[in-house]
């Protein structure tokens, strides 16, 4: 994951970003509120999930209104109940009705990502396989469902292309071969972590005889996932991905590979269920 220092400007960023989109000019509707009122508020879940979100909603409220306070009931990665109260926040009335929706905006999306994490996590529970998350994010929004997808008990793939390698089906063509694509990107930069896409075992055992760290099986079915287990015999570590869901998850994961990628965990997201109403008249 990012350094404190990345973590917190991307953090700033999306938030601003949400704000201007949202707020724009100034709310019209909050001024109809007196600017001396205050009140109080709590965001609540109507359904059970996973709770995500507190950085962007504590940086939302803090570039609204720094005046509202903040009281947490719940904490990132918990698990939550129908009608739970997650947070209490006291403050101006005008900062609390503009910050409520860009705030639950992060709060049901984070929440929805982590959710779901934490559902296919258990599904895998007993095997040797990790979740992982893929680059298929909203835009804009990686670090925040990656983050997400650690408090739902997942692990994180690469953050971007900078990070690793994943030599895929058109660097492939267009480096002549694996093992042609593999030579260069260790001569590059020969610490980098260096992983293959591969779609046939003959490219897995060209994978594996280039020296591969990683080799993922895009659209293996479970048999050919536990012939790649067989074949490869440890010397590198093997990722199932591609069309993956809740109903065949289970069973790619009992093949033995190392690791299962889902872009459903932050590509397909529906956001948890949560409101946040006013408890005393402003």
């Amino acid at each position: 994951m990012q350094s404190d220092h990345r973590f917190q400007a991307a953090l700033e960023a999306h938030v601003r970003a949400a704000i201007e989109e949202d707020v724009g000019s100034g709310d019209i509707t909050a001024e109809l509120v007196p600017g001396s009122a205050s009140a109080r508020a709590r965001v609540f879940t109507r359904e059970a999930g996973v709770f995500c979100g507190k950085p962007w909603i504590a940086e939302t409220c803090r570039q609204i209104e720094p005046r509202i306070e903040l009281q947490w009931l719940a904490g990132d990665g918990d698990d939550i109940a129908p009608e739970k109260v997650l947070l209490e926040l006291a403050g101006p009335a005008r900062g609390l009705l503009t910050a409520e929706r860009t705030l639950l905006n992060f709060a049901q999306l984070l929440s929805g990502v982590a959710t779901r994490t934490r559902r296919c996590v258990e599904l895998v529970q007993g095997t040797r396989a990790r979740l992982l998350d893929t680059r298929k994010t909203v835009p804009g929004l990686r670090l925040a469902q990656k983050y997400a997808v650690r408090c739902g008990g997942g692990e994180n793939h690469r953050m971007g292309l900078f990070d690793a390698y994943l030599i895929k089906e058109n660097h492939i063509v267009a480096a002549g071969s694996i093992r042609a694509a593999v030579a260069t990107a260790r001569s590059l930069n020969p610490k980098v972590r260096l992983e293959v896409e591969v779609e046939s075992l003959a490219e897995l055992d060209e994978a594996v005889d280039a020296g591969a760290d990683l080799i993922m099986l895009d659209n293996f079915s479970a048999e050919e996932c536990a012939e790649a287990v067989v074949r490869t015999g440890g010397k590198a570590k093997l990722e199932a991905s591609g069309g993956i869901d809740e109903d065949s998850l289970a069973a790619i994961a009992r093949t033995g590979v190392d690791y299962i990628s889902v872009g459903s965990l932050t590509k397909a997201v529906r956001p948890l269920d949560l409101s946040m109403l006013f408890v005393e008249a402003p």
